[in-house]
């Protein structure tokens, strides 16, 4: 099976994901009345499973609602015992470094991965283990926040496949890592 790992995120034209107190509500800056996905659903249609940082599933429990995904999500954390007893059977808990996660996640037969949070995002590039980053651009300026990128030990090379328009100001990039 081949193995794939998905960035879908957000940011501003200046590059942040969440702003300076981790504030979301700019993603709504731009008024989607037909409530369009931007791709959201192909998404969860290609994947197998999700994987996304502490932060990221607190903020997604935060929402309120029932759970936005239908695919297995495993949380990232060194902090959290266990979930609620309603996401039982469609979160686990996992931990190590982004190899070993990838590692005990392919053992149980998952391969195409969506790759969710700030921090899990970073720190899945800076171990080169993203092969597509799909990143839409919302156009505002935050001035500050949380960096879609962090540092990085070289550089990495990926490959542009196409640019998509929503609501005739959000522009979606799709890149795939270059080897």
């Amino acid at each position: 099976m081949k193995k794939k790992n998905i960035v879908f995120i957000a940011k501003s034209l200046d590059g942040f994901i969440a702003g300076k107190n981790g504030e979301l509500d700019w993603l709504h800056s731009i008024p989607n009345p037909d409530n369009i996905d931007m791709g959201f659903n192909s998404l969860m249609e290609e994947i197998d499973a999700v994987i996304m940082g502490r932060t990221t599933y607190e903020t997604v429990c935060g929402f309120g609602g029932e759970w936005p995904y239908n695919k297995h999500v495993f949380v990232l954390s060194n902090s959290l015992k266990n979930v609620p007893e309603k996401l039982e059977k469609k979160v686990t808990l996992i931990n190590g470094t982004p190899q070993e996660i990838l590692d005990k996640i392919y053992d149980r037969g998952f391969f195409k991965l969506y790759i969710d949070g700030g921090r899990t995002v970073q720190n899945f590039i800076k171990e080169d283990l993203i092969d597509e980053l799909i990143i839409t651009t919302i156009p505002i300026l935050l001035g500050g926040g949380f960096p879609l990128f962090g540092d990085l030990a070289n550089p990495i090379e990926f490959e542009h496949i196409e640019s998509k328009l929503f609501l005739n100001q959000v522009i979606q990039n799709h890149y795939k890592r270059r080897k």
